[in-house]
């Protein structure tokens, strides 16, 4: 429209959300799907090292590069497709062949240089061989499924509306991949078992992602114990007897250290639960129906899966738990401590009272001998000067009219210097 103008990114996010489309594969045909992870802070990973891994693959073919800070690529890659996509953690490449070959290969893998595999700048997460075959009836696709993967473990299901049938047992075979087979019937287009292919490859990345906090959850487990065990003791002897500055102390390691726990697992556990919804999301969005009473995708998940996904997060509840439960002894030893410190200083103020009242009856005691002692040299001193007088009246009787007089003179004088200097 002419005179309006277009936020800045509108059309970045709207190529956004066509910027993944499911790749076109055919059947018969083949896919490689390769995931690569750092072991340690994946997110922050060197993605420059990881574009320039995937440029050298390219240069190898011919193949144009994908634009600076690009997170995707489809393209050809010799005689095959590749599809590249960097994620928040991880970076995935899916080779795609549509020649037929032997199912699950080992071979296929060598359409990654193996020197180029060895530079890669982070080590794999997982990897997984898919074969793909057109299908009209369901005879074979039993026995063919109960051949390939391990009965016990088996996954067999149709998908989108029956167009699609899909097996696995999530095993890393021999060579180190796990196994997908995926039979289209004649009216499958290649968009549609693209998406399938595309789907499974996205199932078995999210899971094995996933699958890291719940190792993660276990790591931490004996450290939780011990901590919980050190928790409880410092909670039952908050009414004892104990000191509770000590306790407080003691409770500020745990917290600590319950503290350093969460910084170091957050990240992995959220990631975990995030995983987990993306995992149930794509198996929902294959639409499945049971294959002559196999198991399914979703059933396989809720019996081998979620388990360990409720094991995540029940550590992760846990860990939460103890640290609001340590805030709350830590709130009561507070008060407690409070409490204390109010009890002392109670008792510093009447004893300095007590000091107060005693000093106050030591300097009445000063005083009242001052008077004493003032009058004593006062009278003696008077008698002197009044010698003469002494000498007609008597010692005795000058001395007797002389001594109350110095006295309440003395008495006075005291009291005048004592209201200067302020009262007491």
């Amino acid at each position: 429209m002419p005179g309006l103008a277009d936020h800045p990114l509108r059309l970045h996010l709207a190529n956004e959300l066509h910027a993944r489309p499911f790749p076109a594969v055919q059947a018969p045909g083949w896919a490689v799907l390769l995931a690569l992870m750092p072991p340690q802070e994946a997110a922050s990973r060197d993605r420059e090292a990881e574009r320039a891994h995937l440029l050298d693959l390219l240069d190898r073919f011919g193949a144009p590069h994908p634009p600076p800070g690009a997170t995707h690529w489809y393209g050809r890659l010799g005689r095959h497709a590749l599809k590249w996509e960097s994620h928040t953690e991880f970076v995935t490449y899916t080779l795609l062949g549509e020649d037929s070959r032997r199912p699950f290969d080992p071979a296929l893998f060598e359409g990654f240089p193996p020197d180029w595999l060895a530079a890669a700048p982070a080590p794999r997460l997982t990897s997984a061989l898919l074969h793909l075959e057109r299908a009209e009836t369901d005879e074979g696709i039993a026995a063919a499924a109960e051949g390939w993967f391990v009965p016990e473990s088996l996954v067999l299901s149709r998908m989108l509306d029956d167009e699609i049938v899909a097996a696995t047992d999530f095993r890393i075979d021999p060579a180190g991949h796990v196994r997908f087979a995926i039979w289209a019937r004649p009216g499958a287009g290649p968009l549609r078992i693209g998406r399938v292919v595309q789907r499974l490859c996205e199932i078995e990345t999210y899971k094995a992602v996933s699958m890291l906090g719940f190792a993660c959850a276990r790591g931490m487990g004996a450290e939780l114990t011990g901590i919980e065990g050190r928790l409880s003791a410092l909670v039952a002897g908050m009414a004892g007897s104990e000191q509770a500055e000590e306790s407080l102390h003691a409770l500020l390691d745990v917290s600590a250290l319950l503290e350093a726990l969460i910084a170091r697992s957050s990240f992995r556990m959220g990631a975990t639960e995030a995983y987990e919804a993306l995992v149930h999301q794509r198996v929902a969005a294959l639409r499945e129906t049971r294959f002559e009473g196999r198991q399914t995708l979703a059933e396989f998940m809720a019996r081998r899966f979620d388990p360990a996904m409720r094991t995540a997060a029940s550590t992760r509840r846990r860990l939460e738990a103890m640290a609001q439960r340590a805030v709350r002894a830590g709130d009561l030893l507070r008060t407690r401590v409070d409490v204390e410190r109010s009890r002392q200083n109670q008792a510093l103020l009447e004893s300095m009272d007590r000091r107060a009242d005693l000093q106050l009856r030591l300097q009445h005691t000063v005083e009242g001998l001052s008077v004493v002692a003032i009058s004593y040299y006062a009278v003696g001193l008077l008698l002197y000067l009044l010698g003469p007088a002494a000498e007609v009246l008597g010692k005795t009787w000058t001395a007797a009219v002389v001594t109350p007089l110095v006295v309440v003179a003395a008495w006075a004088g005291l009291r005048r210097v004592r209201r200067r200097i302020g009262p007491h």
